[in-house]
């Protein structure tokens, strides 16, 4: 499902026209987002969870030249679902 077909989903299920289901399912994401960087996280009951993970830095190897690189570290968005919404 992209997310054309999760708008149209939505508002089907909720009874909207399609712009107001556009602007629902665009304030949650950007509400999402907006936890997620401020490093609080979002927990969707029923649904899963959003939290940053912290990667640290590390020594990997070019494989085309087999030349030790220094991999900064970084941030990246984790998700895990829940209990709830496993099939």
């Amino acid at each position: 499902m992209n997310k054309t077909q999760l708008i149209e989903a939505v508002a089907a299920q909720a009874s909207l026209t399609k712009a107001q289901a556009k602007a629902a399912v665009e304030a949650t994401f950007g509400a999402v987002k907006a936890a997620v960087e401020a490093g609080e996280g979002a927990q969707i009951l029923g649904f899963g969870n959003f939290s940053v993970n912290e990667r640290p830095a590390r020594t990997g190897v070019n494989p085309r030249t087999g030349e030790k690189v220094q991999i900064a570290a970084k941030k990246v968005v984790k998700f895990k679902a829940s209990t709830a919404f496993s099939l």
